[in-house]
């Protein structure tokens, strides 16, 4: 959705729904770590998932500080760098999403 707007936040409630889904996904998948009693392929997913977040975070920033940071939400331009780094980790978390549901019927060691 961000590409379509060249990185303007959409103001769409789908948008709105999605991205508080995805901030509460990172709080739900480390207490998961916690919880749940997962088999160590398994624990990369919620592990992955807590590390994207965070490092999301902390690369946002430093790209949203070197163009300045504006004062309005409704002025913000999410950088093509952070969305590019935002769809890479899709395309490897959904592969390993994959990998580990699938893992009981391939041959990999546990």
């Amino acid at each position: 959705m961000l590409k379509t707007t060249d990185g303007k936040l959409p103001q769409s409630k789908f948008f709105k729904i999605s991205s508080l889904l995805d901030t509460s996904w990172f709080f739900i998948s480390v207490v998961m770590l916690y919880v749940i009693d997962l088999t160590p392929l398994a624990v990369a997913v919620p592990a992955a998932y807590g590390l994207y977040t965070t490092f999301g975070w902390v690369y946002g920033t430093r790209l949203l500080k070197r163009k300045g940071i504006p004062d309005s939400p409704k002025d913000l331009v999410i950088p093509a760098k952070y969305i590019a780094y935002s769809q890479s980790f899709s395309l490897v978390f959904f592969a390993l999403c994959l990998l580990v549901l699938s893992a009981q019927w391939l041959p990999i060691a546990p």
